[in-house]
């Protein structure tokens, strides 16, 4: 049997060879983005509750109506942003399910999606199997910031999608305000859509606002944004998310997640609904996580890693310029090898090869774990 592969160059994710080699090593793993700690034994009581209950079978297409009316509230009050719980809001088996129908439903052959890199690696290969053809806006450190001329000069009569990510895996990096309105700007009057990744919604430090595409209602009318329970309420391994999109690309992206995946864990949703009534663990989210980062970064504090600003998400950039000349991918594996912490290289978050000198790790970890980790680090 011959097969032809429709992704003939994708092998196996930085991540799991990380990771494996983390295990292999027994390394401190701060390379793989998932926290070692616990999710609320609250929320963990009402997914026993609700599976005691009897409620175990499939739920509705677009989810439990309890759940999405509860986003529909918190949506409400964090954005400003009033939703039909029932034609705008759509349960998924996590995130990167989201994105891919959402890719799938909306690009077609030839289309041109622009992707800003580096970029979470879900996005190429959704691209790759539409037929469609990723085009790379390269950001540049240290401040990742946006050219939004310079990135308005990609715009083709091909172009169908823009990708976003913010708050930014890898770089940290938050959009402001202004970014949003260039956004806005630069696709009016256009036939191009724009799908925004805001799964680290709440990890925003130092007291700034997110600026979702929900806040914004010219953009929203041609957008798509994408969330994560898992990254939220820190268990990932739930694969529990949920898109936001207008009732007319809502009906799209649905007739093809209903032969995805259809529905998604029914006791979760409910169990959910309920935890989310209360917002204050979303209020205490952004304080809760830039403890965990300026802990660390001040245990960092004597190492010859350089530090490049994280505004957002549970990552931390590190130049190692200072300390070697090999490329990010064997300083990754040659750090993990001899000094015992597994990190991830930035460069397989792009296309094409580009080598600043950086690592990210991710500081979803106790302290213990992160002071270990930095001890080590420090020797370097």
């Amino acid at each position: 049997m011959i097969l032809k592969s429709k992704l003939p160059n994708v092998g196996t994710t930085i991540f799991t060879v990380m990771s494996a080699m983390a295990k292999e090593h027994r390394a401190i793993n701060l390379s793989q983005g998932f926290p070692n700690f616990d999710c609320p034994t609250k929320l963990k009581s009402l997914v026993a509750h609700y599976m005691k209950e009897g409620y175990n079978q499939y739920a509705p297409m677009q989810g439990v109506p309890a759940l999405t009316k509860s986003i529909s509230k918190k949506v409400n009050k964090f954005y400003k942003k009033k939703l039909d719980p029932s034609k705008e809001i759509t349960i998924t088996a996590g995130a990167t399910q989201a994105i891919y129908c959402a890719i799938t439903a909306l690009i077609h052959p030839e289309d041109e999606v622009i992707v800003i890199e580096p970029a979470y690696d879900s996005y190429k290969p959704a691209i790759d199997l539409c037929g469609a053809y990723a085009i790379p806006y390269s950001l540049k450190g240290p401040d990742y910031s946006i050219d939004w001329k310079e990135f308005h000069h990609l715009f083709s009569r091909n172009t169908r999608m823009i990708i976003i990510n913010n708050p930014h895996n890898p770089t940290g990096k938050v959009f402001s305000e202004d970014d949003m309105l260039q956004l806005q700007k630069i696709t009016q009057g256009t036939n191009i859509l724009v799908l925004s990744d805001e799964v680290y919604e709440h990890l925003i430090f130092e007291g700034a606002k997110h600026q979702s595409i929900l806040k914004f209602p010219e953009l929203y009318q041609r957008s798509i944004s994408t969330f994560s329970f898992g990254k939220t309420f820190h268990n990932t391994g739930w694969k529990m998310g949920y898109f936001i999109a207008p009732p007319e690309i809502t009906a799209e992206i649905r007739k093809v997640h209903q032969f995805n995946v259809f529905s998604v864990n029914t006791p979760v949703q409910h169990a959910i609904a309920e935890f989310s009534s209360d917002l204050q663990f979303f209020q205490d989210l952004p304080n809760f996580y830039q403890e965990k980062r300026d802990f660390f970064l001040n245990k960092m504090e004597k190492s010859r890693f350089q530090p490049i600003e994280s505004s957002g998400t549970y990552f931390q950039l590190f130049d190692y310029s200072q300390i070697s000349d090999l490329n990010d991918v064997e300083f990754s594996k040659w750090l993990l090898k001899e000094h015992k912490v597994a990190t991830i290289p930035i460069s397989p978050f792009r296309s094409k090869l580009v080598d600043e000198k950086v690592v990210r790790v991710c500081f979803a970890k106790t302290e213990d774990i992160l002071k270990k980790a930095a001890n080590k680090l420090c020797k370097v």
